[in-house]
C-alpha cells in the first residue's frame, strides 16, 4: 500500500530574506535531484542501442503524465509543472543524443 505524499507548507516567513533563504534552500535540493536524474540520462545513452530509439514519444507522454497525477496530489499547479517538465525533458533528450553519440563514437 502506498501513501499519499503530504502536501508541502511553506514555513512561515517574515521578511523577504526569509523567502529567499528557503527558496535558495530549495533551490539547491532540486539541482541535486535534476544532477541525479541526468546520470540515469547518461546510463540510457550507455544502454540504448539505437539513436533512433532516444526520443520515444510515448515515453514523453507517461512522465508527463505522470508529474500531472503527482502534482495534483501535491498542489503543484499543472501550468508550472507541465511546461517545466516538458522543458526538463526536452532538454535531458537533446543531452542524451550528445551522450548517445560519444559512447558510441568511443566504441568505434
Amino acid at each position: 500500500m502506498t501513501s499519499t505524499p503530504a502536501r508541502p507548507t511553506a514555513k512561515k516567513c517574515e521578511t523577504m530574506a526569509d523567502v529567499r533563504r528557503e527558496i535558495d534552500r530549495l533551490d539547491r535540493e532540486l539541482v541535486l535531484l535534476m544532477a541525479e536524474r541526468l546520470r540515469y540520462i547518461e546510463e540510457a545513452a550507455k544502454v540504448k542501442q539505437d539513436r533512433n530509439r532516444v526520443r520515444d514519444e510515448d515515453r514523453i507522454e507517461d512522465v508527463v503524465a505522470k508529474v500531472l497525477a503527482e502534482s495534483d496530489k501535491v498542489g503543484l499547479a499543472r501550468e508550472v509543472a507541465e511546461p517545466v517538465w516538458r522543458l526538463l525533458i526536452e532538454r535531458s533528450i537533446a543531452h542524451e543524443y550528445v551522450r548517445f553519440d560519444a559512447e558510441k563514437s568511443a566504441a568505434e
